[in-house]
């Protein structure tokens, strides 16, 4: 048995403190959030830096990359699997609901040659993205599929893909 459940524990602990800690504040401002990237001379590697972090992306040869990380639809695969198994951590911390494991699969679509001519209609971008949460538990199906529930309408990479959003964009000469 792996330690998730002593894990859930401590996630329920750290989020509890945490709203109190929030609610306890007058005035509560959203988080700003960021990365930079920046593309590495001769190899056209992308280094995503966030915080203290640093992430690689890169194409693999048959792209003139090297294939020495994911490429960026791969990434936001990742992403999306890794936000909604923390919001399914989350989830079932907030909700009491125990989890022996929890596993997600993310895939999605890409056209090599979509926006080409006589491609015009294939969208360029990720599409028809699916993902598998499994989960091994002791809890009921009904919980199962309300922590399901909670997950869809927690999730803000989920979301973030489901709505429409703004983007805005600038181009500034270096």
């Amino acid at each position: 048995m792996s330690g998730l459940p002593e894990f859930l524990n401590d996630k329920r602990q750290a989020i509890e403190a945490r709203r109190n800690k929030l609610e306890k504040q007058a005035e509560v401002q959203p988080q700003r959030l960021s990365a930079a990237v920046r593309v590495a001379g001769r190899s056209g590697v992308r280094e995503i830096r966030i915080r203290d972090y640093q992430v690689i992306s890169d194409s693999p040869p048959d792209f003139a990359g090297y294939d020495l990380g994911p490429s960026s639809p791969e990434l936001q695969l990742g992403v999306l699997g890794s936000c909604v198994s923390h919001v399914t951590l989350i989830q079932a911390a907030q909700l009491g609901i125990p989890l022996d494991r929890v596993d997600v699969e993310v895939a999605g679509h890409m056209h090599p040659l979509a926006g080409r001519p006589g491609y015009e209609d294939v969208p360029v971008y990720l599409h028809d993205i699916s993902y598998t949460l499994r989960i091994a538990s002791p809890a009921s199906e009904e919980q199962l599929a309300g922590l399901h529930e909670a997950v869809g309408r927690a999730c803000p990479i989920l979301n973030l893909l489901l709505k429409p959003q703004t983007i805005s964009g600038r181009l500034e000469r270096a």
